[in-house]
């Protein structure tokens, strides 16, 4: 049989395959380096995943220097609550500079993870004494956009779960008939 013939076996495959390859990965620190890397630079999603990181980074931040948490304090609990290796490492060099005196924009920018526009707002609220209102309004800035690219997603993969689903059923009417016709061809004979 061919690759075409077993094309949902094939796909099948290559999801499991994704799947073991993610729960290996997953378990070293490398793997989990490497498979954040591949999220944030992979076209379609790198961008989602991205402002969806900032955002819970703005939002976890913003909330605990508003709370009176020490800032030293909450770019620890902000850093174990990233749920991204590469943004984790990010605010350890934040963390690490601000614990040296200096500002939180240097690392920030330094690293290469936040956009211009994020830094530079974090660095008007630091220089206003507003960084915890600035974070907030970062996050709900990100928040929107995640949404509009979640909304533009689903808009996208409607259709093409609708062509999926015709070949599927499709593919199941042809199997269930074929044998018919075939029959009926022979008893024509």
């Amino acid at each position: 049989k061919t690759v075409k013939e077993n094309t949902l076996a094939v796909a099948g495959g290559g999801i499991a395959i994704i799947i073991i390859i993610k729960l290996i990965i997953g378990k070293t620190k490398f793997g989990r380096y490497a498979f954040d890397l591949f999220c944030i630079k992979t076209p379609p999603l790198g961008g989602l995943v991205s402002k969806v990181a900032i955002a819970r980074f703005s939002r976890t931040l913003g909330t605990l220097v508003s709370s009176g948490v020490p800032i030293l304090q909450a770019l620890n609990i902000t850093k174990e609550t990233a749920g991204n290796v590469i943004l984790a490492n990010a605010i350890d060099g934040v963390y690490d500079a601000v614990k040296e005196g200096e500002t939180i924009t240097k690392p920030l920018e330094k690293s290469g993870v936040f956009p211009p526009m994020v830094v530079s707002m974090i660095d008007i609220g630091e220089e206003t004494g507003a960084l915890p209102e600035m974070l907030v309004k970062i996050a709900d800035v990100y928040e929107e956009e995640v949404d509009n690219a979640v909304t533009a997603l689903t808009s996208l993969l409607e259709p093409i779960m609708i062509v999926f689903l015709a070949v599927i059923v499709g593919s199941i009417v042809i199997a269930m008939f074929l044998p018919l016709i075939e029959m009926m061809d022979r008893l024509g004979q």
